[in-house]
């Protein structure tokens, strides 16, 4: 058995049913840094819990071994299952942001391996929206907990960065990042750019994270579109 195979596998499960890898680990008791060393092929889940996620998630033991879906026809409903409920959703909420016919979609993603984002920008020729959510931390553990921790969407231009909007933790309590992109929606609804002036990596997501030392770490990700606004 491929181990590193397996690992891939699992996450794509995970990732495929929308949970973290906190939220994976919850559910099977276990701490997120193991779900987090299953999916780099560091270590393995123990037989019973291997069955049980065989069970939970209709996926036979012989295609979790083999680290894929016997039936690539399987597979594919998954996804496409997940990519209209995605669709859908960002459908509703722009037809509610904007009463307009005119308008046009296309999806934003992390540029990045490190981050999952689901995004969309809506547009007509006079201006366009921005919309992100669900940003998830996929590089590995992540176990430091932050007091500052803020989340900007900006644009760049050559040296220049124009910021669109952030978001800052404002909680007591520190947060690890993790946690912190949970709580990370940004809805621009009156852009003064139009769709077609962006191009790929002019968009980012910077995250600034200050410990009790006031040692900051930051994470940078490029935004990318499915295909340019000119088709």
């Amino acid at each position: 058995m491929d181990q590193e195979k397996f690992g891939k596998f699992i996450k794509e499960i995970r990732q495929n049913h929308n949970l973290t890898q906190k939220e994976f680990a919850e559910k099977y008791h276990v701490s997120y840094q193991a779900v987090s060393k299953w999916e780099n092929g560091k270590n393995m889940p123990d037989t019973a819990l291997i069955k049980q996620i065989s069970e939970d998630f209709n996926i036979s033991l012989e295609e979790l071994y083999n680290g894929e879906f016997k039936n690539k026809k399987k597979k594919k409903l998954i996804l496409f299952s997940a990519l209209i409920l995605l669709i859908i959703v960002f459908m509703i909420i722009f037809l509610i942001l904007f009463k307009e016919d005119d308008f046009q979609f296309k999806t934003l993603s992390a540029n990045c391996p490190n981050f999952t984002i689901s995004g969309n920008i809506a547009y007509n020729d006079k201006k366009s929206a921005i919309y992100i959510s669900n940003i998830e931390y996929c590089g590995g553990e992540e176990t430091e907990k932050y007091k500052n921790i803020e989340c900007i969407l900006y644009e760049k231009n050559g040296q220049a960065e124009n910021e669109i909007s952030s978001y800052k933790y404002k909680g007591k309590d520190k947060i690890d990042l993790e946690e912190f992109l949970k709580e990370v929606t940004f809805t621009i609804d009156d852009y003064e750019k139009t769709c077609k002036v962006y191009k790929d990596n002019t968009l980012f997501l910077k995250v600034n994270a200050s410990d009790d030392k006031h040692k900051i770490t930051t994470y940078e990700i490029p935004l990318k579109l499915d295909e340019s606004c000119l088709k």
